[in-house]
């Protein structure tokens, strides 16, 4: 089966919004046996979304749409389906029913407007939406599935997992996709490259290489008529590259760096702390994005280079050091695991300064874990751009983290 993607609102078409549903609804559905044809992105406007409707249906068996399914005047994703179908559509008096005790049980009145979410065209029946007001629509005519959504992402995955992708398991035919991301930190892409080289250039399984800002990851990918058929195809390739590149894997598929340690973390029953003065707290952030992040994380503390000389660093170990070094990351992580009573402790100081060769500026990073077999220490250099050194300080700590503990 093959399947179209469209993306409607004017805030995608002028780029206000990045469209994240069209890619995340695409990483879907390789796995459900469904090839995709083309993403397009649509404005509010009847006379463009039937237009693109129509074409999407001449070539594809399934048209999935997010967005346009709101109360509003602009909101014409239902009414295009109509038109597409010749169909007229009816209020729904149960789902009128259901708008109104949504808004009830907020204290609010529902506006005369959100009427029209309660349409439906007689190919149809409504996706229920406990995450918002906008229930969704699936169409069935002529052999043809038109799957709306609603636009806004917290709604439109837990929809998709808990209703859409069961109901098309069961009607999609095709090969399976399935893939593998295997993600490494430390080894350049072309000397992976040169490791790896026996598998590149293979079909079934195929192997991709990509760099990302947490580092190179390896994706293969493999297709069968069904998924343990794909799973058994790659697992050779998996194999072997594992045991290759064992010590520089710090993660798989959908982990970020912060979830990987929260995982070996939680495992190994270890705490961790930090003391930063190089990330704004966004290595605090991530890791307190990790759901049980309480049950690891015992806090730290988020400051200035200047600053290094608190916290149980002496006046004297301050100025032997200077302000920004390895030793100086090395005592930090010492400090704060001390302070925290964790059991590890992460040190991170930075400083920029012009790289001779160029105009850019380049900044050095130290970074410092203390408390795993030692002390690990990490020196890295990276352009001296402030989110760039913020993101990859944060990142390099955690990856170079789950590294320690796998």
């Amino acid at each position: 089966m093959k399947a179209d993607i469209l993306s409607i609102g004017h805030e995608l078409l002028m780029g206000e919004l990045t469209d994240s549903n069209a890619a995340w609804i695409a990483t879907r559905l390789p796995r459900l046996g469904i090839s995709l044809n083309q993403i397009s992105i649509v404005g509010d406007d009847i006379n463009r979304l039937v237009e693109t409707l129509s074409l999407a249906l001449s070539r594809s068996d399934i048209i999935i749409t997010t967005g346009g399914l709101g109360p509003t005047q602009d909101d014409l994703t239902r009414e295009a389906v109509a038109a597409v179908f010749q169909e007229i559509p009816k209020v729904q008096p149960e789902i009128v029913e259901q708008l109104e005790r949504y808004f009830e049980s907020r204290g609010q009145v529902m506006p005369q407007t959100n009427i029209k979410q309660a349409q439906l065209i007689p190919s149809a029946h409504f996706i229920p939406n406990k995450y918002g007001t906008a229930p969704g629509w699936w169409s069935e005519k002529n052999d043809k599935i038109i799957i709306n959504l609603p636009g806004p992402p917290g709604e439109m995955k837990p929809l998709w997992l808990e209703q859409i992708e069961p109901d098309l398991k069961q009607k999609a035919t095709g090969e399976i996709t399935v893939t593998r991301t295997i993600k490494t930190l430390g080894m350049s892409e072309g000397r992976i490259d040169e490791i790896l080289t026996e598998h590149f250039g293979q079909t079934n399984p195929y192997l991709g290489i990509y760099s990302k800002q947490d580092g190179i990851h390896l994706r293969i990918i493999s297709r069968a008529p069904n998924e343990s058929e794909a799973l058994q195809l790659l697992k050779p390739m998996e194999e072997s590259i594992t045991s290759q590149l064992l010590e520089y894997i710090w993660g798989y598929d959908t982990d970020t760096p912060a979830e990987s340690c929260g995982k070996l973390l939680t495992a190994q029953d270890l705490t961790v702390s930090l003391w930063d003065t190089c990330t704004g707290g966004m290595l605090a952030d991530l890791l307190t994005q990790v759901s049980n992040h309480y049950e690891f994380f015992k806090g730290g503390f988020i400051t200035t280079e200047s600053d290094t000389n608190h916290f149980g660093l002496s006046e004297s170990d301050y100025q032997n050091n200077r302000s920004i070094s390895q030793q100086t990351a090395t005592d930090m992580a010492e400090s704060i695991r001390k302070e925290m009573m964790s059991d590890i402790g992460i040190g991170i100081i930075g400083e920029t300064e012009p790289n001779e060769s160029t105009t850019i500026q380049s900044a050095n990073l130290y970074i410092s874990i203390a408390g795993v077999g030692g002390t690990s220490e990490i020196t890295t250099n990276v352009p001296a751009r402030s989110i760039t050194i913020k993101r990859r300080a944060a990142n390099t700590s955690l990856i170079e983290l789950a590294k320690l503990l796998r």
